[in-house]
Formats: C-alpha cells, structure tokens, sequence
C-alpha cells in the first residue's frame, strides 16, 4: 500500500509539473504575438507569429461581425506599422487558466498621419489594452481582443 501511495504522489507531482511547463510554453507562444505586434515591417516576427498561429486562428474584436484570418490581420498589422512607425505593445500581464492566456498590455505609438481620421499632428498615444488568447497543441486558435481606440483618439485630438 505505502508502494502504491509513493507512485501516486509521485504520478501527481510530474503532472504538475507537466502542467506547470506546459502553461510557461503558452505564455512564450502569447509573447511571440505581442513581439509581433511591436515589429510588424519585421519578416523574422511575421514567420514567427505564423508559426504559432493556428490554421483557421481568428481575431475577433471587430463588432461587425468579420473576424479576421491569419493573413488578413497581419495585412493590417503591416498597415498600422506604415501609419505607426513606433508603435509597440507591450505586456504588462499575463494571467493563464487552462489553454486561455488573458492578457493586460499598454501599446504606444506616433502616428505619421490621420488615425481612424484624427491628425494628431505629432502626438502620440497611450492605451490600455486586453486580450484573450486560447492556445492548444502550441498554437494560438482564437484571439479576443479590445484597445481602447477611442482614448487614443482622444488624446491625438487633445489641445
């Protein structure tokens, strides 16, 4: 019986562990979207978010209704860097519950022109944003994402 106690302790401490690993993976693979984000005209971030983006990964966080594929969001990643040479998106949490990965983080940036209509002549902007990633098997398959867009607006349009 004490044998049979020894392997069951034991059987629970590598799952654990295992489990413990597993969840560090998933927030290595969640920060390749954010290195991503920070540096989209970089090929080297691009593959890399291909890689661990899933076939069929969507984005959803556009109230139309028009999720967007992989290849489509990375077409507007590209945009936002044109408009946005500095942007960057940067991580401030990272809380991880099963194959969800939910995410607090501030992205930045200087727009060279109009944004979403607003020229900010030279301003730049500070939002809050969250998203909520679910990975399984090494990839991202879904991203839930909401920034604050309209205080970025704000404080492009702010005397």
């Amino acid at each position: 019986m004490k044998i049979f106690k020894s392997y069951l302790t034991a059987v629970a401490l590598l799952m654990v562990s295992l489990t413990n690993f597993a969840m560090a993976d998933d927030k290595k693979i969640v920060q390749t979207f954010y290195d991503f984000l920070s540096n989209p005209a970089s090929e080297e971030h691009s593959a890399a978010f291909k890689r661990i983006a899933a076939d069929g990964w969507e984005s959803i966080g556009d109230y139309s209704g028009a999720n967007k594929t992989t290849e489509k969001f990375i077409g507007q990643v590209g945009g936002f860097s044109k408009l946005i040479p500095d942007l960057n998106w940067k991580v401030e949490q990272m809380i991880q519950k099963g194959n969800q990965v939910v995410v607090r983080s501030r992205a930045t940036g200087t727009p060279n022109g109009p944004l979403f209509g607003v020229d900010g002549k030279g301003k730049g902007f500070d939002i809050l944003t969250i998203d909520i990633h679910t990975v399984e098997g090494g990839k991202i398959i879904r991203s839930y994402h909401v920034e604050d867009w309209a205080g970025a607006l704000r404080q492009l349009s702010a005397k």
